[in-house]
């Protein structure tokens, strides 16, 4: 049986008997421990802030990693603060209070310089995050939220990012870890048909076909907009998203690897 038809199985109630049946509300009650893993701050404004109010809201425990301070060559510094790195990671340490985050952790790697060296550290770094936090026997499911594979706008960091979830995810699968599903952000074609070039490439958006899960949370619209202008520092991002997206700013696709 895939770990898919589990998942569904253990949502529904599927009459196969291998498979633990759980009501909705009973899963809420147990709550799941959610690891959402980006590249920078400001990355689960863009992506996910939606989702991740939804989950929380839910029960979720939340645990938020970055891997980079948002400082970088071509990072954008438009009030010139003489430390951006300590400006941006404040600034994300207010969109988690927002969102309801539990725990945040920054690996504090240089934004923009992340590299296949990094994404094997990364990866047994956020393997051993993971066990540092939740039992092997637990009964509470463990999901990762990272973003597309690739990259978003193409962002190399974005990709390491979304890679090292995905490894640590099947690393810990493989070791008996209650792990159950990757939901990787990723833009809709619907919303961003075209390649742009005008920096690194991003490619158009996911067709429908390749659009596993979309998490409507248009009731939260205010709430995502006031996470996403927590990154002050990028501003002109969230004001530019929010300008061409209006509310389905608060609609979040996802590819799901299970």
């Amino acid at each position: 049986m895939s770990r898919s038809h589990e998942f569904r199985a253990v949502i529904e109630g599927d009459d196969d008997k291998n498979v633990k049946k759980l009501t909705k509300e009973q899963l809420r009650y147990m709550g799941k421990i959610i690891f959402g893993i980006f590249a920078h701050p400001d990355d689960e404004a863009f992506l996910t802030a939606g989702t991740l109010l939804q989950e929380v809201n839910d029960g979720s425990e939340l645990h938020l990693v970055c891997l980079t301070d948002g400082c970088g060559k071509h990072s954008m510094n438009p009030d010139n603060v003489s430390d951006l790195s300590e400006t941006r990671l404040e600034e994300w340490h207010n969109a988690g209070k927002l969102i309801g985050v539990k725990n945040q952790h920054c690996f504090k790697y240089v934004d923009g310089n992340l590299n296949n060296d990094d994404h094997i550290e990364i990866t047994e770094r956020i393997v051993n995050m993971v066990k540092d936090t939740v039992d092997k026997d637990s009964d509470k499911q463990i999901e990762f939220i990272s973003m597309d594979t690739n990259g978003i706008t193409g962002h190399i960091d974005h990709i390491v990012a979304a890679r090292s979830a995905l490894l640590a995810y099947y690393r810990l699968k493989m070791e008996g870890f209650p792990v159950t599903r990757v939901r990787l952000a990723c833009l809709a074609e619907e919303d961003f048909a075209d390649i742009n070039t005008s920096w690194t490439l991003r490619e158009p958006g996911r067709s429908s076909d390749e659009i596993d899960e979309t998490v409507d949370a248009r009731d939260q619209y205010d709430r995502v907009c006031e996470i996403m202008r927590a990154h002050h520092s990028q501003r002109s991002d969230a004001d530019e998203w929010i300008n061409k997206l209006g509310d389905r700013v608060a609609i979040n696709h996802f590819i799901v690897r299970d």
